[in-house]
């Protein structure tokens, strides 16, 4: 996958979401954390604003949207696991312009970067049900 700033935003982010859920930390002093991270340079840091402020501000909507799509309790899934499937139900709710196929990969990308070893499979079953029906219109048009 490439190192595109959307790419690398989605990735801190992630990283992000999984301290939040971790450590109940104060959303705001882990945002200011990455973002004196050096590393983060060629990240879209708009993007990554836009993710560590509103997932968590609208968790429950987002854990919800994923119920119909979950055979467990998501107090049950990988932190990792659930980091990326927030992010991806975000993107696939909020970001029309982004096209399902895109937020599917990359969440099966970072699955597979920071993720347990099948759990890409586990985040691709949800999401390849929920962006068929959230994204419709687009699902039909991509078969």
């Amino acid at each position: 996958m490439s190192g595109s700033s959307r790419h690398l935003a989605r990735r801190a982010a992630i990283q992000a979401l999984y301290q939040w859920e971790m450590t109940q930390q104060p959303r705001l002093e882990i945002e200011k954390y990455f973002l004196a991270d050096d590393r983060l340079k060629k990240t879209d840091n708009a993007y990554f604003q836009e993710l560590i402020r509103e997932i968590p501000r609208l968790v429950e909507d987002i854990d919800s949207s994923l119920l119909p799509y979950i055979d467990r309790d998501i107090a049950l899934i990988d932190p990792i696991e659930k980091a990326v499937l927030r992010l991806a139900a975000y993107e696939l709710i909020h970001h029309a312009e982004i096209p399902y196929r895109v937020v599917l990969n990359e969440a099966i990308e970072l699955s597979r970067t920071y993720g347990s070893d099948n759990g890409y499979r586990f985040v691709n079953g949800i999401l390849d049900k929920m962006g068929a029906e959230v994204r419709s219109i687009e699902a039909a048009a991509n078969q």
